[in-house]
Formats: C-alpha cells, structure tokens, sequence
C-alpha cells in the first residue's frame, strides 16, 4: 500500500483514478489546485499531477518537489502531446507523463513502476518487529502485535524511514490528516501506547527514539 497524491481540477478523473488506485490497494489523497497541494506532498509517496491547474501549474509544482522531495515520483498527466512539451515537464523533474485522454489502467500501472523503482515497501523487517502493509499484521519475536489502526501507522510511518526525524506536525499531517483538528499532544499519546506494546524503553530505546525538540525517529540500528 502506498499513499497516492492526486492533483487535478477535473472532478471525474479524480474520481475514476481513485477507484481505480484504491482497488490496486492504495490509500488516496486528492486535491484540485496546485498551490493547496504543496504541504501535501511531504505524505505522499508518488504523485500524480495535472499540467494545467490553479494556482501553481504541474510543472511548478513538480519542480517544487523535486528541490523539496527529490525522492518523490511525479507523474504528470497532460494534454499537450508534443515533444518539447514533455521534455518540459521532464525537465521540471517528472519521472513519467501520461497524455490525455488515458486509460486509468495505464496510470494504474504507471504508479505501480513508479513505485517499483524507488522501493516502496510492503513489508518491514527491524530486528524482532515483522510489519506486514498489505495485510495491516505485525509480530514482535514472532508473536502478534495487537495494534490499533492508528498505532499501526505511526510506527510504520517511523519504520519505513529509520533515521529520519518526524515531528509531531508532520506525523499528525501523514497518520491522522491535514484535517485533523487534534493538538501534536494526541501523537505523544499514541507513541507512549506503541513503546508499551513493543516493550521500548523511552530512556533507552529499541525501536523509537524521542529526538529532543524536534520529534521521534526510528532507530537506524
């Protein structure tokens, strides 16, 4: 399961793509103007961007994530066909483009490429803890780890980017949503109930390390 952003300003391709990408098994995030979609990107792990949209084009937007994100596939959808208008938007840093009209099968397998290439992950091995994202299981030394669903993604979200420091922001932003209307506090809450299941010591951690000021990481070792 990945997170797929998609931007465009046209309702029923919206619509139509995020049938299709939810039946392949993703979790969909959707916006319709390239401006508002810029904090989104951060939780995305493949982007899909129109080239003609509100506020900032597609290929603003994609060179915007390429200078922020430089690991986040961008695949643009366009109309315009001819080649020095794709060698635009490669240029801008797209990974690939699809040119309208498309079959949303195509950007189906597109993504599913994409995401190939740079790795995504469908199954976390660190040390003890077994995370499996597809089936949504996890072990601790071979045993059932009974997490909530929340639970479950805060420690995936830390697991699939081990040294990478979360802070509570960015973590309420991916796990919960860029909606929800909690306090960073609720993040703490759910870190606390995680180290207890995994049995991590906050003082001396296994898993999840507490990175003063800033936030929690995953430990690289």
């Amino acid at each position: 399961m990945a997170t797929v952003l998609i931007v465009d300003d046209d309702p029923a391709i919206l619509e139509v793509l995020t049938a299709y990408l939810v039946a392949e098994g993703h979790s969909v995030e959707t916006e319709d103007d390239g401006l508002a979609a810029l904090p989104r990107l951060a939780r995305a792990d493949v982007a899909i961007l129109d080239w003609m949209l509100p506020g900032m084009t597609g290929v603003e937007l994609t060179a915007h994530a390429r200078r922020e994100h430089p690991q986040l596939p961008v695949l643009l959808l366009t109309a315009r066909g001819e080649e020095e208008d794709r060698l635009r938007g490669l240029n801008a840093g797209a990974d690939d483009y699809v040119v309208k009209p498309f079959s949303p099968r195509e950007v189906v397998a597109r993504v599913r490429a994409l995401l190939r290439r740079v790795g995504v992950q469908d199954h976390i091995q660190a040390g003890p803890l077994t995370m499996n994202l597809r089936s949504r299981a996890a072990t601790l030394h071979g045993q059932p780890l009974a997490l909530s669903r929340t639970e479950f993604d805060l420690l995936a979200t830390l697991a699939q980017h081990p040294g990478l420091v979360w802070s509570r922001e960015r973590l309420m932003e991916r796990v919960w949503g860029p909606d929800f209307p909690g306090v960073t506090r609720v993040v703490d809450v759910h870190i606390t109930a995680v180290r207890r299941k995994l049995g991590d010591d906050a003082d001396a951690p296994t898993f999840i390390e507490t990175v003063r000021g800033l936030g929690y990481r995953f430990r690289e070792d």
